[in-house]
């Protein structure tokens, strides 16, 4: 991984439907697998899931906390906020499942649930819970000495002083988070005690425009220069097998962090990329995760330390996984699919080109009027698709108050700099109309 051409990947073939092994094949196929899908009405990943279990053959149960299109299917309805109830729900209605996959999210802790009762593989519903409070993660990695940075957590109510000791305490910068909201949805850097509280007062009217408890803290943490990378993998009984790593070549440094680039594989040097894995594993294990996808955020220091700055127990967010095309055409969610089925996923199985994702920011509140240019970009060399993730009309927020991208664009070529080039040139071609309300 540490130059720019993919490195040689076994020659696995495309078939995911045996019920024994990765590679399935004729002889193995004897039933399709059953499977309980757990898919949030609001997510991006539902239609990509559906299709990976159509390639794989398998028979799918699904549960949803909302109206899917499924062409008919019939969908067992749960709610995220009564996992007792909508467990006894999914049992009652299920029949057996070999295996319970979580589409997103918001269905992580019931999945672990639902997956407890039936006596299958599953992370421990504590372990989910701590992926979803970045405070808790900070505390966990903390008592396992996982590298991280300094942090201070601020109860609430989080009064002035309180987050100006705190942002003493850490050293500027630092950065100003929600522990429950995502995808750099409340992150502020701050340089200064005034910057701070006045970061800490922002998210406050964040967290509660989107309803979250009165009583959550505030975390503030060391802001770590340097480059940022993301580690994507599947926990098998707490062994961490690496799907993909990216680098993040437009690293943001504030005062916002919205992510825009990803390319794999990373150019980092090889040392520096086995550590960054060996630190995800360890912050893994240190949350008490033992089973299915993990996505870990780090930086890495000009002396080329890794440290940990957030993991979720999923795989990639978005539809950044479109970026990622494996050996026979597998994608990335017939990996997860396979790992729930306990099917071994080979250590080396990386996607079979350099590949990336560009993630188009909100520029600007307002109603989203057009995004033009789209036949222009998708036709740049190299772009293998573009989508536009959000229906024309709606109004539309930039981060940190947003939580959503207007839209994916996904590349690939024959190294990790043409990859980029090809991104950057699809994106210029783009022009987002927005108009105040």
């Amino acid at each position: 991984m540490t130059g720019d051409r993919t490195p040689a990947t076994p020659a696995i073939p495309a078939s995911l439907a045996g019920p024994a092994s990765f590679g399935g094949g004729e002889a193995a196929a004897t039933a399709a697998p059953r499977l309980l899908l757990l898919v949030p009405a609001r997510t991006y990943r539902a239609a990509d899931f559906l299709l990976a279990a159509g390639r794989m053959g398998l028979d799918l149960v699904v549960g949803s906390d909302g109206a899917l299109p499924l062409g008919g299917r019939p969908v067992i309805p749960v709610s995220q906020a009564d996992a007792a109830a909508s467990a006894d729900r999914i049992i009652a209605r299920s029949g057996p499942v070999a295996a319970v996959v979580a589409a997103d999210t918001p269905m992580l802790g019931l999945a672990a649930v639902v997956a407890a009762r039936m006596g299958l593989p599953h992370n421990p519903v504590q372990a989910v819970l701590a992926t979803a409070d970045k405070a808790s993660q900070r505390r966990l990695w903390a008592d396992s000495a996982v590298a991280q940075p300094a942090f201070a957590v601020v109860p609430a109510p989080a009064c002035d002083d309180a987050v100006r000791r705190g942002a003493e305490a850490v050293g500027f910068p630092c950065v100003v988070k929600a522990v429950s909201l995502s995808a750099s949805q409340g992150v502020l850097r701050a340089d200064d005690p005034a910057a701070a509280v006045s970061a800490a007062g922002r998210i406050r009217h964040i967290l509660a425009a989107a309803r979250r408890p009165a009583g959550e803290p505030l975390l503030i943490e060391e802001y770590l220069p340097g480059p940022e990378l993301s580690i994507d993998g599947l926990l098998t009984d707490g062994g961490l097998t690496v799907t993909a790593i990216f680098d993040k070549p437009r690293t943001p440094d504030g005062p916002t962090f919205e992510e825009t680039l990803l390319i794999t594989p990373s150019r980092l040097a090889g040392p520096v990329l086995a550590a960054a894995v060996r630190t995800a594993g360890r912050a893994a294990r240190a949350l008490g995760l033992t089973h299915g996808p993990v996505h870990a955020e780090l930086r890495v220091s000009d002396s080329g330390e890794p440290a940990m700055l957030e993991l979720a127990a999923r795989c990639i967010g978005g539809l950044c996984g479109r970026a990622l095309r494996f050996p026979g055409g597998a994608s990335l969610e017939e990996l997860v699919l396979a790992n729930a089925l306990g099917r071994v996923i080979p250590a080396g199985y990386q996607p079979v080109r350099p590949s990336g994702v560009f993630m188009l920011p909100v520029p600007r509140p307002g109603v989203l009027r057009a995004v033009e240019g789209r036949t222009e970009a998708a036709a740049v060399p190299g772009i293998t698709g573009l989508t536009v993730t959000i229906p024309i009309g709606q109004h539309v927020r930039p981060l940190p108050e947003g939580d959503r991208y207007l839209g994916f664009i996904f590349a690939e070529g024959d190294t990790h700099g043409d990859v980029g080039q090809a991104l950057a040139a699809a994106q210029e071609r783009l022009h987002v109309v927005i108009r105040p309300r």
